[in-house]
């Protein structure tokens, strides 16, 4: 090989060497950033959830087991479908 190779091969070698020294001393992994569950307050709001739901079913029950429950049926005439 000549010298100029010699030089281009070294000037290569020299860049590939900074860039790999570059990437050594950073971290590349992400940092998370996600937050961790807790699965204790997923429960507690899931309860708090459960709790008010069964609020509105016995609202719901003490309406249809009360009689104050009217239906009205509106019937839409076939040309207007």
């Amino acid at each position: 090989m000549n010298k100029t190779t010699n030089r281009l091969l070294l000037a290569v070698l020299t860049l590939q060497v900074l860039a790999l020294g570059s990437l050594w001393g950073t971290n590349t992994l992400p940092i998370a950033t996600a937050q961790i569950p807790d699965p204790g307050a997923q429960r507690e709001r899931q309860l708090d959830e459960l709790k008010e739901l069964n609020t509105k079913m016995d609202k719901l029950v003490e309406i249809l087991a009360g009689g104050k429950l009217q239906v009205q049926v509106h019937v839409v005439p076939a040309d207007k479908k």
